[in-house]
């Protein structure tokens, strides 16, 4: 099948190899991208990744890895090792408040408001450029921004033709192939781009196999002041379960050890797998008129079905609508079962942008008006009770989220080099949920007017920028909140976010210094409290911050020499806490008050660095180093439960075997956590007491020791 979908993509490659010699100097920019990123101009902190970068970190792991050298990021991964499931914080934020675009287009999954890249994986490969805001940053599509956005550029403006084939192998048989072909200017101004890939892998932690396939395929028509562009980004993933963490024991004794499918007796269960196909569709138009306005409009589909496959043992057939067997004077009322819990859904709308620049002005207005219609039901399909047909279907929900935005930003910049921003976002959330799998009767009608204004202002003069903003930030709870009582509901979130920095660039040396203070209302956290509906909901608590200060410098400490690095210095904390224990001895929940305390996954210091040696032409050596301090597993500071800080280090070789004017080959070899440090970024935890003891449970995701990828890249490019 695998080689069938290659031979197929390179034979369809080879057939449209016949493009023009002509080519275009096009300079119109992508407005989709361009309404929802930064500039040098603007006050925000923020990094963006060229073309160039993004290739050289290209080896088949998901986007969190590709990023995690970037300020205050942290990276982790179920399977271990950085592909399949993945997951991202910010300034100690989770992946459900970073906005995630791709060519302006919101990602972020609607009702979870998470960002599940293992559907559409390499996404890399066809990435021109990726820009990282922190903070709330400024306006864009999608999910409020708390921890940062992430926009991700695919559409680009190059017209030539080349080719290109991407192939590694590495540690726990992971391996990757990827090709591109783009067609170069071909009659009546078309172009167009195909890209087919596959990853595989076994994974770090044992059974935690991922079978990844994705493509891409771009049209493009370019007229005289205007362009039509359509997209389409596939993915298929399966990948067998590995997020139930394990214990502190099991990490002692057999980190690599994997609780999935160990309900069946004997062996684990061969298919307890997630299984997802998502498809993205893309239209863009965009324009340029003769009075200085850019106009762009893009209408978007994505479509995603699939489902989660698990065995469950002794498992109560009244929970699945399913009667007991009375056979004389026995009554059966459970067994082992195998069900899948499907999800199925539908995300579309529209996005209008318009900017305009005439001498130091600049204003850029953007809208969109989307919907999402989701789908959730479960399967029973195998079970020991005769009164269950094939599939038999327990629960079928759904839930419906519509959103309708407008955003303007407005710049005045003077010759004095002071550049003065505004921007304001209206934001209108619908969002319906007709039940829930353990709560099918709960339904909520929840209605949202966010206003998030942001200001700013910069000075820029020679190599120096100074600048300075303020920006509120809200969003809406995500899915699992409202699993409670009408009377219970969750409050929305809201973010001021104070910016303040200084940025110094010379060819030899650059430092950049950002210091932000975070203030929270109403932040969602888990507390251990079970609601009306004994549900485990995050709650809102009154008073939250983040404050800290972000150091990047970089070095040409000669012209082969290059020095790079990054620090975060903050303080996270929660006011107010109130910690819920579950008393299994006398029923009840018991209360634990604290005035001040640390925000869970937070921690106070982060760091990378890389020196980079080139030492020739075609040879270059990397050390790449990461060091992230304690974190805590929840909102207590209690040193029990509290995540050990680790401190990696990774080295990588990039050769060019041959450069000829059209044809390129490079390789490189990629050794991960040389050191074979033991670490774990991630967990979780619980507590409760019985027989007068208290018992806190520890839960974590433990990282691969030292292992490595060899990869290599052909290019040809007609150019």
């Amino acid at each position: 099948m695998k080689s069938c979908f290659l031979t197929f993509l390179l034979s369809t490659l080879c057939c449209f190899s016949f493009a023009q010699e002509k080519e275009i100097t096009d300079t119109m920019p992508p407005v989709e991208v361009k309404s929802v990123r930064s500039t040098a101009r603007n006050p925000f902190s923020f990094i963006q990744l060229n073309k160039k970068s993004l290739d050289k970190l290209n080896t088949g792991v998901d986007l969190p890895f590709v990023l995690q050298q970037t300020p205050s990021l942290i990276a982790s991964s179920d399977a271990g090792n950085g592909i399949g499931y993945t997951n991202w914080r910010i300034r100690g934020t989770d992946a459900s408040r970073i906005n995630l675009t791709i060519n302006g287009i919101p990602f972020n999954d609607p009702e979870s408001q998470g960002t599940f890249l293992v559907n559409i994986p390499d996404l890399v490969s066809s990435s021109q450029s990726i820009q990282v805001q922190r903070g709330v940053g400024s306006s864009t599509n999608g999910t409020g921004a708390f921890g940062g956005s992430i926009h991700i550029q695919t559409n680009s403006n190059d017209s030539s033709e080349y080719f290109t084939w991407l192939s590694g192998f590495g540690s726990f048989n992971s391996w990757r192939n990827t090709m591109i072909y783009q067609s170069g200017l071909l009659k009546h101004d078309w172009i167009f781009q195909l890209r087919g890939s596959m990853i595989g892998s076994d994974g770090y932690v044992d059974r935690a196999r991922t079978d990844l396939i994705s493509g891409m395929a771009s049209v493009r028509k370019l007229f005289k002041n205007r362009d039509f562009r359509f997209n389409l980004i596939t993915g298929k993933e399966k990948t067998y379960a590995a997020w139930f963490g394990i214990n502190r024991e099991t990490l002692d004794s057999n980190r690599r050890f994997n609780p999935a499918g160990t309900d069946q007796p004997g062996t684990p269960y061969e298919n307890e797998t997630d299984n997802y196909h998502q498809t993205h569709y893309q239209f863009f138009w965009n324009e340029h008129t003769r009075k200085h306005w850019t106009l762009g409009s893009t209408l978007f589909l994505t479509t995603g079905k699939g489902y989660f496959e698990q065995y469950k043992s002794n498992q109560n057939w009244a929970s699945y609508g399913l009667n007991p067997i009375v056979i004389g004077t026995d009554t059966t009322r459970s067994s082992d079962l195998i069900r899948q819990l499907w999800l199925d859904n539908k995300f579309y709308g529209i996005q209008f942008n318009a900017q305009y620049q005439k001498n130091q002005y600049r204003l850029n207005i953007g809208s969109t008006l989307n919907r999402y219609d989701g789908k959730h039901f479960g399967d029973v399909i195998q079970t020991k009770s005769p009164n269950t047909s094939p599939n038999f279907r327990w629960y079928n929900l759904d839930a419906q989220k519509t959103e309708a935005a407008t955003f303007v930003k407005a710049e005045r910049s003077y010759p004095s080099g002071w550049n003065i921003f505004g921007d304001a976002q209206i934001r209108y959330v619908n969002y319906i949920i007709h039940g829930f799998r353990n709560n099918p009767t709960i339904v909520s009608d929840n209605k949202y007017l966010f206003f998030n204004p942001k200001v700013g202002i910069s000075y820029m003069q020679s190599q120096w920028k100074y600048y300075a903003s303020y920006a509120r930030g809200a969003k809406e709870p995500n899915r699992d909140d409202f699993e409670a009582s009408t009377k219970d509901q969750p409050r929305a979130e809201k973010l001021n976010d104070f910016e303040l920095g200084l940025s110094y660039q010379t060819p030899l040396f650059g430092l950049d210094i950002n210091g932000y203070y975070m203030i929270y209302k109403d932040q969602l956290v888990l507390n251990g409290r079970v609601n009306d509906v004994f549900a485990y909901a995050r709650t809102n608590i009154p008073q939250s911050f983040r404050r800290g200060v972000e150091i990047s410098a970089r070095i040409n400490i000669t012209p082969t020499l290059i020095f790079q690095s990054n620090v975060t210095f903050s303080q996270n904390k929660a006011l107010d806490y109130t910690e819920f224990i579950d008393d299994y001895d006398a029923g009840i929940q018991q209360a634990y008050f604290y005035s001040t305390t640390n925000l869970a996954f937070s921690p106070s210091v982060m760091a990378n660095g890389s020196l980079e040696w080139n030492m020739n032409k075609s040879m270059t050596l990397s050390w790449m180093s990461r060091y992230v301090g304690h974190q805590y597993l929840d909102n207590t500071t209690d040193p029990f439960k509290r995540l050990d800080p680790f401190f990696i280090n990774d080295f990588r070789l990039d050769a060019t075997f041959m450069k000829r004017k059209k044809i390129k080959w490079t390789g490189y070899v990629l050794i991960n956590n040389i050191f074979s440090e033991e670490y774990e970024p991630n967990g979780y935890t619980y507590s409760y007491i019985s027989g007068g003891n208290l018992y806190r449970e520890r839960f974590y995701y433990p990282m691969a020791t030292i292992h490595g990828m060899i990869g290599m890249k052909f290019n040809w490019n007609r150019r």
